[in-house]
């Protein structure tokens, strides 16, 4: 295992406010991540401090690692941000042009496949596109520039449902062709969950939760029945939220279940089923909270 970029004890704060709390995480080589949480979380001043937009009070950033200066942004990356607004009088093929000369590795051949895909004229200027077709760009400068090191911040931001599919489809046929880290910021929840490999939820600048997204699919469950026995079955698990409705117990855990744990269920009568992601990620917030 590689890790492209790995951020230790990461800590940003503006004014009383800390946005990133003692931070550490990890990213491998030619993964695609998911990165959650609500508006507020940390999550673009995450990905601003990664990219050297912004300085971190404290704490450590490296790439392929090579610890970065104060500010200093990695070597082959492309930073997407959430709307595409620089140069509003720009066409969207000077845009392009722009964006090409940063990034070595730009393959033209697939921007102009790009432009056809997502039915984009490429001598509108910027300013005359809709907000969703303005994400798109940035979406585009991100797929074609082939960076090792890829940061999308909200890249489906005022794209309606077929496109939002249409992109995340073109991320994961591109990606299997160019294998390189992307890292996916969003609170679009579960579109997110065919896409990713490996999520990590933040909540008020701390990490709530990583792990891969098949761990998880094996792991999140809701549980409910009577009191006393839901509380027996919780017993030594990871419970991330409860609460009572007269009688009865709805609790959500974190646990890969086995048989045993199946058989005691059905004993005793409490019902069990998987939690999608976006309800995980909401009793880790319930629970947080």
């Amino acid at each position: 295992m590689s890790i492209a970029l790995a951020c230790g004890n990461l800590t940003k704060s503006y004014g009383p406010t800390l946005a990133l709390r003692n931070l550490d995480l990890q990213f491998e080589e030619n993964v695609i991540y998911g990165l959650l949480g609500r508006n507020g979380a940390g999550k673009t001043t995450l990905l601003n401090t990664i990219a050297g937009g912004i300085a971190a009070d404290s704490g450590t950033i490296e790439v392929s690692g090579k610890k970065l200066g104060r500010g200093e942004p990695p070597k082959d990356f492309c930073y997407v941000r959430d709307q595409y607004r620089h140069f509003g009088s720009a066409r969207v093929m000077e845009t392009l042009q722009i964006a090409a000369s940063f990034h070595p590795r730009w393959d033209w051949t697939y921007a102009r496949e790009l432009l056809n895909l997502f039915l984009i004229d490429p001598d509108k200027k910027i300013r005359q596109l809709s907000s969703g077709t303005r994400s798109l760009i940035g979406n585009i400068i991100g797929l074609a520039s082939r960076a090792q090191l890829t940061l999308y911040d909200e890249p489906v931001l005022g794209l309606d449902v077929l496109m939002r599919e249409r992109f995340y489809k073109t991320v994961l046929e591109d990606y299997a062709n160019h294998p390189r880290t992307i890292l996916l910021s969003t609170h679009l929840i579960d579109e997110i969950a065919p896409v990713a490999e490996k999520i990590f939820i933040l909540e008020s600048g701390s990490l709530l939760l990583q792990d891969d997204m098949e761990q998880i699919r094996m792991s999140a469950y809701l549980v409910r029945g009577n009191s006393e026995t839901v509380f027996s079955f919780m017993a030594g698990k990871r419970v991330l939220y409860h609460e009572a409705y007269g009688r009865g117990t709805l609790a959500a855990i974190y646990e890969k279940l086995d048989e045993r744990d199946m058989r005691q269920a059905r004993e005793q009568n409490i019902s069990i089923e998987t939690l999608s992601l976006q309800k995980l990620f909401l009793y880790l917030i319930e629970g947080g909270l």
